[in-house]
């Protein structure tokens, strides 16, 4: 995050508390995060009907070595240099420096690769021009390296960048991921979705009960952090922490400096500076512009955050270059901190997402906006996404005009309650044992459901685990911290005791379900595999074992 490159002036208090605001944070600096590395040697490929891949080979060729793949029955060679084939592509993958084409082959062959087909050294190319329609990889945002005009000015813009992608390239890794608290899926259950669902990339891929991120598709839409409700896949630069800290030094450099009223503007570091720096205006001088690498990036913990720490507002500006899946999910992020700040009397138009009107919104505001009606909050940053969230609301609670005890959110949301139907319910913990974040769990020696809503991020797994179709999800935000922490029974039983020991083992709902399923099976016909049943796990093998021993050579009878 850093001062955007338009000038902005210093008239008022406000616009010299802003100066020393955005000081302030230029001095407080991110942690490094690790690189990831691209190489290209200028090895490019150009797909397309062979009138306009020949005559983008033509004006290519010096720079780049040059592959043409001519997909229509058009003639041509090509200049000298240029190897021009004709074949079908079937799939295009990859990235900067490792791009693999796949291309028709005979039956019984389904694809081949292009330059394995060829008979030359390489198996990859470095670059890819995709003239076809529709385009092979259509991903909101594809990878580096990788291009697919749809008009002519696109075009002329990627034969001029073209042969710039030749050496050695370097950018961050945007993101750290801990399986042990995602919410993807357990014991071959499908739960939370959402980091795969609003990446514009497609750099995420289910792996069963984990995900799978790839550095070098990934290029930091910070969607995914932003839509993950555990935590467990975070924007790496700058981390969750540092980005609070440095906004938190923001606002109060501000306060100290005389400022009052201040609108936190964010915006992404290309499109939208360029956009704030064509303004025909300046910005109204309590309007402090944040320069973020994509408007994905922040999310609930940080926008609440800002809040808590005096913000009058915070604005979300989203270019028409923001990619959809990214729109949807800080569309979505923004209804449900709305909700939880209207549950508390807070006026959910603090937070505002702008489109193309951010010249109208910033003629209707003025220098003299009042500051927040409460004061601010002094905690630190940490990289931990609810910790933050909740920090940040029990601030705002602690202050709320008008609070409620609960708010209810819309579907999706990360917080909530699950409903236990009793009637249903046997008891039997399946939603205990995919529960990734310990929201849910056994009685120990009693048979007890018990739930912590602090913890729940309605996932879903317990939902699908649940073979009596028990349980549903309630979107839902409980204000009040120890009744969110405290442990509540969802369901209990009495406990059937073993009829041989008196060990509780089951519950009697469960006891007469299966002997209700099983009274009318062939093996358990006679009493004592009946009463069997009634025993824990020990005293039916002792029982076992004790017949067999006084009927020698007979098996076990059931």
């Amino acid at each position: 995050m850093h001062e955007t490159a338009m000038q902005l002036t210093r008239i008022t208090a406000n616009g010299r508390a802003r100066a020393a605001a955005l000081e302030a944070a230029a001095r407080t600096e991110a942690r490094a995060t690790s690189l990831v590395a691209y190489a290209s040697k200028g090895a490019l490929v150009i797909l397309g009907p062979g009138r306009e891949a020949l005559a983008a080979a033509e004006r290519l060729a010096p720079a780049l070595e040059c592959t043409v793949v001519v997909t229509d029955d058009a003639q041509g060679n090509g200049p000298e240099g240029v190897t021009v084939v004709r074949e079908k592509p079937l799939q295009v993958s990859g990235h900067l420096g490792q791009f693999n084409v796949i291309v028709a082959a005979r039956p019984p062959l389904g694809g081949e690769n292009l330059l394995r087909k060829l008979g030359g050294p390489r198996t990859h190319f470095d670059l890819v021009l995709d003239l076809c329609r529709p385009a092979h990889i259509g991903a909101p945002l594809p990878p580096f390296g990788y291009y697919a005009p749809s008009e002519p000015e696109a075009l002329e813009r990627a034969l001029a960048e073209l042969p710039e992608m030749v050496g050695e390239f370097e950018k961050a890794k945007f993101f750290q991921y801990d399986p042990s608290i995602c919410a993807h899926g357990r014991s071959g259950l499908s739960g939370c979705t959402r980091c795969i669902d609003a990446c514009p990339t497609w750099a995420i891929i289910s792996m069963g009960d984990e995900i799978a991120v790839d550095p070098y598709l990934c290029q930091g839409a910070g969607a995914c952090a932003t839509a993950c409700p555990t935590g467990a896949i975070t924007y790496a630069y700058p981390r969750p922490g540092d980005s609070i800290d440095k906004l938190g030094a923001l606002l109060k450099a501000y306060r100290a400096a005389g400022g009052e009223g201040a609108i936190v503007v964010f915006h992404d570091a290309e499109h939208g500076r360029e956009a704030l720096a064509d303004l025909p205006a300046p910005l109204p001088e309590r309007v402090i512009p944040i320069e973020i690498a994509e408007q994905g990036s922040v999310g609930m913990d940080v926008w609440l955050s800002l809040l808590a720490f005096g913000a009058s507002e915070v604005w979300l500006y989203a270019t028409q270059h923001v990619p959809g899946p990214v729109r949807e999910e800080i569309e979505a992020q923004l209804s449900y901190a709305r909700a939880i700040l209207a549950g508390m009397g807070h006026d959910g138009g603090r937070l505002r997402l702008l489109d193309g009107d951010l010249s109208r919104a910033l003629g209707q505001t003025d220098d003299a906006g009042g500051a927040a009606d409460y004061p601010p909050a002094t905690y630190a940053g940490v990289d931990e996404k609810r910790t933050m969230l909740r920090l940040a609301v029990e601030h705002l609670y602690q202050y709320a005009p008008a609070p409620r005890a609960e708010a209810a959110l819309p579907d999706g949301a990360p917080f909530g309650e699950i409903r236990v139907d009793r009637e249903k319910c046997t008891l039997c913990m399946s939603c205990v044992g995919v529960c990734p974040s310990h929201a849910l769990a056994d009685g120990t020696d009693l048979p007890q459901l018990n739930f912590i809503e602090a913890n729940c991020v309605q996932c879903g797994l317990c939902e699908k685990a649940c073979p009596e179709d028990a349980i549903t999800l309630q979107a839902r935000y409980l204000y009040d911290p120890s009744a969110r922490r405290q442990s509540r029974v969802l369901n209990e039983e009495v406990p059937f005791h073993c009829v041989r020991c008196g060990k509780p083992f089951a519950t009697r709902k469960m006891m007469d379900r299966m002997s209700e399923k099983l009274g009318g099976h062939w093996m358990f016909q006679k009493p004592e595999a009946l009463r069997r049943l009634q025993m824990c796990g020990d005293c039916r093998v002792r029982d076992m074992f004790e017949l067999e021993a006084k009927r020698p050579g007979q098996g076990f009878p059931m």
